[in-house]
């Protein structure tokens, strides 16, 4: 069985993590209506349903502990107003322990979180054998070295054509065998990555995301791609399509 498993139709996974078993969920980014009202959109607040999606998750897959790949919040800086009380609401709602990995987005965080949730340096943790991290920073050697490693931060999605030329987006996971060239590269020293890499797609679903299959649409986390070169592209329905530079 592997260690990391996509749940059918959801922007999440379920982690053996020795012993536990964790739902793992990227990018919540709480409270990104305002930002995008300050933008001059017009969106209700969706809070509540983020909410309750994800306790129905953490149910339905009998999960005992929550990870949060980082920027669990949305603001650049320490979290205020309707963003602190969804993170309050949030947490006050998840009835199993959580951990939180600190992404770009979760500048003082562990001032907001209760004390009871976890929060883990930017460059990761390792539950059992499977190694948590935001992506926006390079993993920390441990985590690498890990059977399985999960990031975020890049929002992966794909662009689809059909034979009219209509066109959609969809999110999706990439995932694939860790090179562990370039991270021996950054360290000076051999780092033992042999282990697969998961990236996850948003939870949040009005966060937007990197078109991976479109021209000029770099990628956010400083390894990829060439920290796994030969990642492939899986849509939410478990449809795989194939290399992500081929589809």
């Amino acid at each position: 069985m592997a260690l990391v498993e996509p749940v059918l139709g959801e922007p999440a996974a379920v982690a053996e993590t020795g012993g536990g078993r964790a739902l793992v969920v990227a990018d919540y980014h709480a409270g990104i209506e305002v930002s995008l009202r300050r933008k001059g959109l017009e969106v209700e607040g969706r809070g509540p349903q983020r909410r309750r999606r994800l306790r129905r998750l953490v149910r339905e897959e009998g999960a005992d502990r929550l990870v949060v790949l980082g920027d669990v919040g949305h603001a650049i800086g320490t979290p205020e107003g309707a963003e602190r009380e969804e993170l309050a609401a949030l947490f006050d709602a998840v009835d199993v322990p959580a951990t939180v990995v600190v992404g770009n987005h979760d500048s003082g965080i562990e001032d907001v979180v209760p004390a009871d949730v976890t929060v883990t340096p930017s460059d990761g943790t390792v539950l059992g054998d499977v190694g948590f991290a935001h992506g926006h920073t390079w993993p920390s050697q441990a985590v690498l070295e890990a059977e399985t490693v999960c990031i975020g931060h890049e929002h992966p999605a794909v662009r689809l054509t059909d034979d009219v030329g209509g066109t959609r987006v969809q999110r999706a996971w990439l995932r694939g065998p860790l090179d562990p060239a370039p991270f021996t590269d950054h360290y000076g020293e051999a780092v033992d990555a042999h282990g697969d890499l998961a990236v996850f797609p948003a939870f949040n679903d009005l966060s937007g995301g990197t078109w991976v299959n479109v021209d000029g649409q770099g990628f956010l986390a400083p390894f990829l791609p060439a920290g796994c070169p030969d990642a492939e592209l899986y849509l939410q329905d478990g449809t795989r399509l194939g290399r992500f530079d081929r589809v």
